[in-house]
Formats: C-alpha cells, structure tokens, sequence
C-alpha cells in the first residue's frame, strides 16, 4: 500500500488535510487506529470560525442537522463568585464566519469529518495502528509500518495523531512542558439545571470545569486539575469527579438529579509542543504539533485550519525539487505567524487561571466591563485578532485600570 501523502489520525486536523489534499488531485491515504463513530475526551467545543472550515469540507450543515447545539458567547464564573460573560456577536466590529459557536460530541463529528475525507477522494483505512516510522539512508521518512511487519510507502507522511503522536515521537520532536501540567476527566450528563446557550468554565482554587450543551439533552463536563493528582484519580475516576462537583455548591445544586449517560474518560497530561512541526518527509499537524490547555477551547480550530496550511504546503512539496524541504519550512513559518498570538494568549490565561488571586482581580474589571469580555471571547473564538488583548493598554483596564 502507497501513496503520495500518508495521514496518520482521522480526527479533525487528519480529517482537513486530506480532504483539501484529494479534491487537488493528491493520492492520500488517511489512517486511524479507531473504527469510527469513537468516543474522543474532548471539550467539544468549536469556535465560530471554526464553522468557516467545516463548510469548505461540506461538513457545516451535517454538523448542524446533527443536532449539534449553538453557542452564543463563553462565561467564566472566577474563584470570587464573578462571572465574566462575551458575547460572539458585540459591539466591538469584528464579526466571525458564523454568529455562534458549535458544541457536539466528538464521535459525532469526527465521524461526518471522516465521511468527507472518504467522499472527496482520500483512501482511507480504519483500525489500523502505525507503529513507527519508516526511512532511507539519509534519515528521510518514506512511509510508515503498522502491524508486525507490514509498511505503507509515502512521499510525505503527516502526523495527526493527537497529544500522545506516535509520529512526532518517532521523529524526535515532542517536547513536554514544565507548567502548567494538568490531566482532565470528560463525561456528559443528562438533566443538569440552568445549561445555556452559552459555553461555561467554572475555575476554583482546586481546578476547572468546563459545561456545554452538545445537543439532544446531554451536556458535556471536563474537569481540568493539576497532574499532580494523578494519583487520586487513578484510583476512581469517576468517585473523584462527582466528589469534585459535589464540593463546590454552585455546582452541586445544578447537578443533584443529574444523570451520567456516558463513562468518566480521563485524558492528558497536557502542556506539549514540537520543537518544529516538520522533518525530511514529515509534518506534524493539530494536537500531535502543540497542546498547550484546554481552557480556551482551541483544539479543533486549531486542527482544522492546520490542515488547510500543510495542505497548501504539501501541494507544493510534492512538485519541489528539493524533496519539498523549502515548503514544509514555510509551513511552520506561516503556522507560526497564525497561530503565535494566540499561544501567547492561551499561556497568559493559563497563568491566570492558576493563580487565584490573579483571575479573581481580572473578574472583577472584566465582569464590569463587557466591552473588555467580549474582545477576550472574541479572540478565544478564533475572529478577534490576539493583538487586541496582547497590549498593554489591554491590559491595563483588565488588571489595573
């Protein structure tokens, strides 16, 4: 088994890639090691930009008719008791692809990105599991094994294989972060009080707890703590999250009746990078290129609109005389340039949000303030510019002003 192209992970940034790879005519081949529809731990949450890629994809309107449920805006309730509340759709002047965001279930999802893949023209294999990578004497990768002995043979090979990339491993370029280094827990309920349409995170002294709607009455809840208790949660994890939620009482009160219609999946540590996100032969793409927190909700956008990039970069590669070394390097400079402002903001929130006193001081300024709320939320929904955040002047009305 050959092709040009070789996508390891059918998940959203695989899902990307290949479609915008086959409908240019490129022979790519997309692997999983799952058999779809598969439970994913995720947050489940889909910026309103992100609603500009899934309609290049022709997946927007499966998504929609899957009964996915609509975001207005974010809400995050600080330590304190204050909540700060944006709306996606403000008075500032920006305006995303779509009003609203998306909240659905990941096996949902992927499932319909998959199916795309599969009708645009891409070959695609499920249960299969690559177990490494495959090169040539000058240590360019030329394909991948999966099984015991068994290889398929690519001129490019892309890793969108998730947090854990055996791809990026394999090519020596994951790195992990000190801090922050948190784990989370992801089960859906059914009959939580008070879910809205808007999506919630809910910080305290002992982590977070982010709350969606994902359509057909069952709301998704990922419970983000430090890894340093990995320990307890490896004991019950499912004992540890209701005991979680029962300690604090704003939460408790909403989920007293509630009803768990799906298995506490744990997932993380996360805080991960690559060094770069290519090698001979090679591209890293999505999570398997860099996760830093789930907090602002940037993993499937990322991924989508990552694939959009490598694509553009691959088409080039494969007529480069170079063996597309040149193209793959512009690749993670432009990624770079897209996605640089945002990891300073996601790094600067995740301080935030690990220090306490520092959350509860911006909630009191950005709670009174929806103006400053909704850039903030408009920025973490992919369509605000980061600049307008990244400032001091910013910054300033946030903490001091």
């Amino acid at each position: 088994m050959n092709a040009d192209v070789l996508v390891v992970g059918g998940g959203p940034g695989g899902s990307s890639l290949a479609v915008a790879l086959a409908r240019r005519g490129v022979d790519v081949l997309l692997v999983d090691r799952a058999r779809f529809p598969r439970p994913k731990p995720c947050a489940e949450y889909l910026s309103p930009e992100a609603s500009r890629v899934l309609a290049s994809m022709g997946a927007l309107e499966r998504v929609e008719r899957s009964g996915a449920a609509a975001l207005s805006g974010v809400r995050v309730r600080a330590p304190n008791g204050l909540v700060i509340a944006g709306d996606f759709v403000a008075p500032h002047g920006f305006r995303a692809y779509a009003d609203r965001g998306l909240s659905v279930r990941r096996e949902v999802l992927d499932e319909i990105l998959f199916d795309c893949a599969r009708s645009s023209g891409a070959k695609v294999v499920e249960g299969t599991r690559i177990t490494d990578l495959v090169h040539d004497s000058s240590g360019r990768i030329t394909g991948a094994n999966h099984g015991s002995r068994d290889s398929i043979g690519a001129r490019f090979t892309v890793g969108a294989d998730g947090l854990r990339s055996i791809v990026a491993r394999r090519l020596g370029l994951s790195r992990t972060m000190r801090w922050p280094r948190r784990l989370a827990l992801v089960t859906h309920y059914a009959g939580v009080r008070d879910v809205g349409e808007q999506g919630e995170m809910h910080v305290e002294r002992d982590g977070y707890v982010g709350i969606a709607d994902v359509g057909h009455g069952a709301t998704t809840v990922a419970l983000v703590v430090p890894a340093a208790r990995a320990r307890e949660i490896s004991g019950d994890r499912t004992a540890f999250l209701d005991s979680w939620l029962r300690a604090h009482p704003h939460l408790a009160s909403r989920f007293s009746g509630a009803e768990r219609v799906s298995p506490v999946v744990a997932t993380g540590p996360f805080g991960s990078y690559s060094r770069r996100a290519w090698a001979p032969g090679a591209a890293l793409v999505g999570d398997a290129a860099d996760f830093f927190d789930p907090f602002t909700g940037e993993g499937i956008y990322a991924a989508l609109h990552g694939g959009e990039l490598l694509a553009d970069a691959l088409v080039e590669a494969l007529v480069a005389r170079d063996g597309g070394e040149e193209a793959l390097r512009e690749y993670d400079r432009v990624r770079r340039k897209e996605f640089g402002g945002k990891w300073i903001v996601e790094r600067v929130i995740g301080a935030v949000v690990g220090w306490p006193p520092l959350i509860n001081r911006a909630a009191k300024r950005l709670s009174a303030r929806k103006d400053l709320a909704d850039l903030l939320i408009g920025v973490t929904g992919n369509f605000v510019p980061a600049s307008e955040v990244v400032r001091w002047s910013y910054v300033w009305k946030v903490f001091v002003g």
